[in-house]
């Protein structure tokens, strides 16, 4: 039960909320055909407006617990830092691309047509190349981690999402034979993370230099706690108004998408936990730096995907599915990590 103190009740059932809004997303497509209609006209650059808008909803208050000045700490125990580091920028996109590439176009080529597959590694390599920002502290959490350490993790992706994530993405699609605008994906990064980071910066520094530290921390960012999932939820239930039509035709998709994403979601933790175990890393480091890598930013996937290929597409489909299947593997794998504990036992800080 201590385990699952702090958490709240949205995150705690958070794949029974998922499942329950995409199949209302699936009802209102099917039986409200007005209402995606009417959500489909109100685009700005190929954006949908209330879906950036529930994004931002999504990605602010897990800005604001972002504190950049504990990047400073980093040279006190750099390995943890170094394992995310390389297991999130140089090893997770790359086996994303492989391992999506070999399902789609190899493997379950007799199920997927050549033109959907393209889209759908497309969705894969965009949550690939998006390293959790948020829901690691709940995994952090989870497996009681170094909170203050799992922070600074955090603030280093997030400073390498800045000038990593489009350029890995450009690389990774083109050789996927996909086209990919510059202008469409910077925009999307600038919109998604700069501006936003920087208005959590700008918030979290107002408030404490205003209320103090104790404050922000214990009530003001507290009352942000059900916005993102809130956001998530109703950001859901317009993507799958889209998409029933063609969940309904080829609900096998679902499943097939999810098979690469589970795999190489577990691939990547064990990559990236048994690392720090062979470097005699703490579990309160190991367990986050596993959390990290094999967890993803799912609103930044989800908000490209929309941006580039647009709300119906198969990539913005395979990063709604990133979302839905995330939650229970990941649940697993905070199993897995706690069980483990032994293994990390004669580690100290």
């Amino acid at each position: 039960m201590k385990e699952r103190q702090g958490i709240g009740f949205f995150e705690r059932y958070l794949t029974l909320w998922v499942t329950l809004c995409i199949l209302a997303g699936i009802a209102v497509g099917q039986w409200l055909p007005a209402v995606p209609a009417a959500l489909g006209k109100l685009e700005y650059a190929n954006v949908s407006v209330p879906v950036a808008i529930l994004i931002w909803l999504m990605i602010y208050p897990m800005m604001l617990k972002v504190d950049f000045q504990s990047v400073k700490n980093v040279g006190r125990r750099p390995k943890g830092i170094l394992i995310t580091c390389a297991t999130n920028w140089l090893i997770k996109p790359f086996t994303m691309f492989g391992i999506a590439w070999l399902f789609f176009f190899v493997l379950f080529r007799s199920f997927i047509p050549e033109p959907l597959a393209g889209q759908y590694l497309a969705g894969a390599v965009l949550l690939g190349a998006a390293p959790c920002t948020a829901m690691v502290f709940v995994w952090s959490h989870l497996t009681r981690g170094d909170a203050a350490y799992t922070l600074v993790q955090v603030a280093v992706n997030d400073l390498i999402i800045l000038v990593a994530f489009a350029p890995i993405v450009a690389l990774l699609l083109g050789v996927g034979g996909v086209s990919i605008p510059w202008d469409t994906l910077l925009l999307s990064v600038v919109t998604f993370v700069v501006i936003p980071l920087a208005a959590g910066v700008l918030t979290r520094l107002r408030v404490v230099r205003r209320k103090g530290a104790d404050h922000f921390n214990n009530v003001f960012v507290k009352k942000f706690d059900n916005l993102t999932v809130g956001g998530l939820l109703l950001t859901l239930v317009i993507l799958f108004s889209f998409q029933g039509e063609t969940i309904l035709a080829n609900p096998l998709h679902i499943l097939l998408i999810a098979v690469p994403l589970i795999l190489q979601t577990v691939l990547i933790f064990f990559v990236a936990y048994g690392w720090a175990r062979w470097w005699r890393l703490p579990h309160d480091i190991a367990a986050p730096a596993g959390m990290i890598g094999a967890s993803n930013f799912f609103e930044l996937a989800v908000a490209v995907a929309i941006s580039l290929f647009g709300l119906r597409s198969g990539a913005a489909m395979a990063t709604v599915v990133g979302v839905l299947v995330e939650v229970p593997v990941m649940l697993t794998l905070v199993r897995i990590a706690n069980n483990t504990r032994k293994w990390f036992a004669a580690y100290k800080s």
